[in-house]
């Protein structure tokens, strides 16, 4: 079994920042030290900081892959790989990949590339060519008309480690701005005034007839299969209270500081995403991070369609909302772990998965120098 010493690290706990050694036995951590050693053959961190390895519940970075262009369709164990080897290089070691079931679009993009994606992470993870772990996240879109035979379908994957329900019907939760709804409806091209009418009236037609049984269909079946659950993009108090009573445990994007309040009050935990927090706001016009940080209404980042946030988004909350390292690395690695039942990873401890990665600072800018998944070297 392979061994380890790693010395003069800057090693972050889940409650402390310390120099000091760290002892890892094949795919696992077996001591963590203060201080300095005098082994042969320990490595040294020149002072580096080592972290826990990432955990990412929510990201929608395949996606991009996937379909590169509108319209393009992209070999899909290719895309998996490229996406597999960004999360590495941001120090993420336990990916949710986040794939969304039920398509507003009927015939749409996402329609098209989930069953593919999905076999791709499968097989790819048979062959041995991922180089950190991926599992998958279930995003139900509510309102879309074949949701329920999509859940059926894919409920039952081994891999889904985390459902969340969401309704992106314009003129509420995150699209409550119309303007900016147009303008996302719009990137990849204009649509006329009546053709934008006909579509905001569509989508507020299934709502109607689909949101309510499909959430409480989902919500169910998940239960059943005790799979954790997300609500997505609160935004009134009412919807963390029904999120609540329905028993879910996290508030996934909460788009207003009220929702937010009603999110902690009710004990659940609230998720961030990175690119706000690094671009300072959110581009549909909701609750900044930031804000939610400064209220201390945060406890789980994600690096949402960009990995690298991750990473950048810890840093940032020592750098410019005063939280210490250790709890700002939390949000990160420890507390999605925990949120998902992931209790073997997430922390520098003894007995912990051996998921770690080697971080450098310049200039307040986190630089992964090196990312280890299971012990092994994945960056």
């Amino acid at each position: 079994m392979s061994q380890r010493l790693i010395r003069n690290a800057r090693i972050v706990t889940g409650g402390e920042s310390f120099v000091g050694c760290v002892a890892v036995e094949g795919d696992i951590i077996r001591s963590v030290t203060r201080g300095s050693t005098s082994a042969c053959g320990a490595e040294d961190w020149e002072g580096d900081w080592l972290l826990p390895g990432l955990v990412e519940l929510h990201t929608d970075n395949l996606e991009k892959h996937l379909m590169p262009r509108p319209g393009v369709l992209w070999n899909a164990a290719s895309a998996t790989l490229t996406h597999d080897a960004q999360c590495a290089a941001a120090g993420i070691t336990t990916v949710l990949d986040s794939v969304v079931i039920g398509d507003m679009d009927q015939g749409g993009a996402r329609s098209q590339t989930c069953e593919p994606s999905i076999q791709a992470l499968h097989d790819c993870r048979e062959r041995g060519w991922l180089r950190v772990e991926h599992l998958l996240h279930l995003r139900c879109e509510v309102s879309a008309p074949d949701l329920v035979d999509a859940f059926e379908r894919y409920a039952d994957d081994p891999l889904v480690e985390l459902v969340s329900v969401m309704d992106h019907t314009p003129g509420q939760r995150q699209w409550r701005n119309l303007d900016k709804y147009r303008r996302y409806t719009e990137r990849n091209g204009r649509l006329r005034d009546a053709d934008y009418e006909r579509l905001v009236d569509e989508r507020r037609r299934d709502q109607e007839r689909f949101a309510a049984r499909h959430r409480a269909a989902v919500v169910a079946g998940s239960h059943a299969r005790g799979i954790p659950v997300a609500s997505h993009d609160d935004t009134e108090v009412e919807h963390v209270e029904q999120a609540r009573a329905e028993r879910i445990e996290l508030s996934e994007f909460p788009t207003t500081v009220a929702a937010a309040q009603a999110a902690r009050a009710a004990g659940l935990g609230i998720i961030m995403g990175g690119p706000n927090l690094v671009q300072g706001g959110s581009h549909s016009g909701n609750v900044s991070a930031a804000e939610l940080a400064r209220r201390d209404l945060l406890d789980i980042m994600s690096s949402d369609y960009v990995p690298s946030s991750l990473i950048h988004s810890a840093f940032l909350l020592r750098g410019r909302m005063d939280w210490s390292l250790p709890k700002a690395v939390n949000t990160v690695a420890r507390n999605p772990a925990q949120a998902v039942g992931l209790a073997d990873r997430g922390e520098i401890a003894p007995g912990k998965r051996a998921d770690f990665i080697r971080v450098k600072e310049a200039d307040g800018m986190p630089v992964v120098r090196g990312t280890w998944c299971r012990g092994e070297r994945a960056f």
